[in-house]
């Protein structure tokens, strides 16, 4: 009877060392559920949803979404800097989010304005020593005439608000992170707050659905180039929220009897539901999570 030669392991795709790749997150899953919590102050906190320690920008952080995602960071432990241009706004948001017990400061920035945008950010990495989010999120609405009557000063200020802020902004954080990176610290966040106007049709907001449709792009792209340092991007794209840019339409009765049957939840989003969303993109837990479209709109865009 001829004797079979244990034969060597076999290395394939999904196979390392002839283990599969799901035996080694079975047991690193099992190493996790089973490790002791850590101290307290040491800098991995037991919860994946402590963001105690990390440092998030949040741009038009002054209100509506903005502020909101900046009370789910600052009420999870993170340490919160808004940038706004209205300087009244940013006073009562940082009252808010004093509320909370975390490091937080307001600063008056222009985001159009490439020089505004490095010297508040430098201003940040001098105060805070470093960032771990930055939120994309100031913007400017634009209602106007047929694409073909839009005025050139018209199509100009809502890209240099929402695209090209978008770009100095990112432009500065993206280079911190990697530099961090480089230097053995990886990890970071990119996140923008695009409109449904980017996916649907958006009849005179040519203008503004270009540039939300420009900025899903450059999410993916920051996704895929930044991901070897840790870095991941998302978007974020809410639904019909109330918030000043939006009290228009929701103050007129036609508009909200034809609009808010077609939202299944039959409510309109509030800033507080962009909250928890933004401590899970912030976290450890999001980690490995990178170039999604967050859609937040109660159902709207399925029904």
């Amino acid at each position: 009877m001829a004797i079979r030669k244990k034969r060597k392991p076999v290395k394939r795709r999904g196979v390392v060392g002839g283990t599969s790749q799901s035996a080694f997150a079975g047991e690193a899953m099992s190493r996790i559920v089973n490790q002791k919590p850590l101290p307290s102050g040491d800098k991995m906190a037991s919860s994946p949803f402590d963001l105690t320690g990390k440092v998030a920008l949040i741009t038009g952080g002054n209100g509506g979404i903005g502020l909101g995602f900046a009370k789910g960071i600052a009420a999870a432990g993170g340490d919160v800097v808004i940038w706004g241009t209205n300087e009244t706004k940013n006073e009562t948001a940082l009252a808010e989010l004093k509320t909370f017990g975390t490091r937080v400061a307001a600063m008056q920035c222009d985001v159009s304005d490439p020089d505004a945008v490095e010297s508040n950010f430098n201003a940040i990495l001098d105060d805070f020593g470093r960032v771990d989010g930055c939120f994309a999120n100031a913007g400017i609405g634009g209602g106007g005439p047929n694409f073909d009557e839009l005025p050139d000063e018209n199509w100009r200020q809502i890209m240099s608000v929402n695209l090209d802020g978008v770009f100095y902004t990112f432009k500065k954080a993206a280079g911190h992170m990697r530099k961090r990176a480089e230097a053995g610290d990886p990890g970071g966040r990119l996140v923008g707050t695009t409109s449904l106007s980017s996916w649907s049709g958006a009849p005179r907001s040519t203008h503004y659905a270009s540039t939300k449709g420009a900025m899903n792009s450059m999410i993916r792209s920051l996704a895929v180039g930044y991901a070897r340092w840790g870095v991941t991007a998302h978007t974020v794209m809410p639904g019909w929220v109330e918030t000043a840019m939006t009290e228009g339409n929701f103050g007129n009765p036609r508009f909200v009897d034809n609009v808010l049957k077609r939202v299944p939840m039959r409510r309109w989003g509030t800033p507080e539901d962009f909250s928890g969303l933004a401590v899970y993109i912030m976290s450890d837990a999001s980690a490995y999570h990178t170039g999604d479209n967050f859609l937040i709109d109660g159902g709207y865009w399925i029904f």
